[in-house]
């Protein structure tokens, strides 16, 4: 007979430092979430992401998914600021950044210090974003390190993405009873 994989769930505290989780979300049991972390409503926190509010500060708005791996974290007394209906693609690492409404952030990307992702804007797979980058509303950012490409998020691809950000939204009132360990 096989094993059961262990299930557990860490949203903890870190000293006076205590998550907030919104109404409709889920959050992975291979998920960490723990001290200074406050995530809206409806929002999808997959497995073996990490959410690192021990001695910074982060905040996620609604409706966002963060998928599996991201590691999100801040700076000592500084916040991690992650808008709503976000995408933050499997393996993303968000750190100390400010990631605005609408935001596509794709696999394995790295968003690093005091960088500023906009509304709609998009980081490709792969991409670095360094510290005090920015990533203008509507535009596309890709490389090592990241560069702007001269096309601009267009409606079809907002239409297309707002489906998918529609299926992780699904995905968080779906899990609750569909999870079975």
């Amino acid at each position: 007979q096989a094993a059961r994989p262990e299930t557990r769930l860490t949203v903890a505290r870190f000293e006076d430092r205590v998550p907030r989780i919104g109404r409709g979300t889920w959050v992975h049991p291979s998920a960490d979430v723990f001290g200074a972390v406050e995530i809206g409503e409806n929002c999808w926190i997959g497995p073996g992401a990490r959410l690192r509010g021990d001695y910074g500060r982060i905040v996620i708005g609604s409706h966002t998914s963060v998928e599996d791996n991201c590691v999100i974290h801040a700076r000592p007394g500084e916040q991690t600021t992650i808008g709503d209906w976000v995408t933050l693609g499997h393996g993303a690492i968000v750190h100390n950044a400010t990631v605005r409404d609408w935001a596509v952030l794709g696999m394995g990307c790295i968003v690093s210090d005091w960088a500023t992702i906009g509304v709609w804007a998009v980081v490709g797979e792969g991409a670095v974003v360094r510290q005090r980058g920015e990533v203008p509303d509507d535009r596309i950012a890709v490389g090592v390190p990241a560069r702007l490409l001269e096309k601009q998020v267009g409606d079809n691809y907002k239409a297309e993405w707002i489906r998918f950000k529609e299926i992780y939204v699904d995905l968080a009132r779906r899990y609750p009873e569909g999870w079975k360990a």
